[in-house]
């Protein structure tokens, strides 16, 4: 098996993987503040259906026109989901939820001075607590996990973007500032199936537990680099999708 994750690992990280991927927005503007709140961005509107939540981290993106720092920490983003405007942007979130989210974002970036100043140095565990606790002061618990009770899915993916570098997809923006070896999978239902399959672990539930005994096994394979595990299982749920599915007559 773990030669097999570490032969998927290698054959997924690549460019490629960006397309399709919430991840290909970040690697569309210049700038590391840029770079930092686009993908805060594109990972707050990660959940549900790709084909679903893809173009509506698009229409962030055209908005902002390829400029969303300076669109965040403007406010530019008023008219584009007003205050008070209980329609549907997407799923769960109006545009009333969204302009707070942005305001939020907003006032970070001008009290901070970007997102990369306000993360505290250190273990990924103790920067998911510090996002987590400022976006619950801004009563934003339905965009950000209000603790680390639960697996904290898209915010693990945007450290794991954030931190890791020498990767085609990662940026590494904040690889001076927190190890690597700390970060921790982002999980849901579908990866916990996969390493459900390989015999990685046997919880049914995606929480915080649940992530980081994922993490431990996974570092077991790539001690230096757990999250390597991230793109060996996407690999895996692939090729095990391929081969179960019925063929052609």
């Amino acid at each position: 098996m773990e030669e097999l994750l570490k032969e998927y690992a290698r054959r997924y990280e690549t460019e490629r993987f960006l397309y399709g991927d919430p991840s290909w927005f970040m690697h569309q503007v210049e700038g590391k503040e840029n770079q930092e709140i686009m993908a805060f961005m594109a990972a707050a509107l990660s959940y549900g259906s790709r084909e679903q939540f893809l173009p509506k981290i698009q229409l962030l993106l055209d908005a902002s026109e390829g400029e969303p720092d300076r669109w965040v920490r403007e406010g530019a983003f008023s008219d584009f989901v007003p205050k008070g405007d209980g329609s549907c942007f997407y799923r769960l979130y109006t545009k009333d939820l969204m302009n707070r989210f942005l305001e939020a974002c907003r006032k970070l970036l001008l009290e901070y001075g970007s997102l990369g100043d306000f993360v505290p140095a250190g273990d990924a565990i103790h920067v998911l607590e510090a996002i987590c606790a400022y976006f619950s002061g801004e009563g934003l618990s339905v965009i950000v996990p209000k603790d680390t009770k639960s697996s904290c899915k898209r915010l693990c993916m945007f450290l794991r973007w954030m931190v890791r570098d020498s990767s085609p997809v990662d940026l590494g923006l904040w690889a001076d500032r927190i190890p690597k070896k700390s970060l921790i999978i982002p999980l849901d239902t579908h990866v916990l199936t996969e390493a459900g399959k390989l015999g990685l672990i046997s919880s049914r539930c995606a929480s915080m537990a649940a992530a980081m005994k994922l993490t431990a096994k996974l570092s077991r394979i790539f001690p230096d680099d757990p999250l390597k595990g991230d793109f060996a299982l996407f690999g895996y749920g692939v090729d095990y999708s391929s081969s179960q599915a019925p063929s052609s007559v």
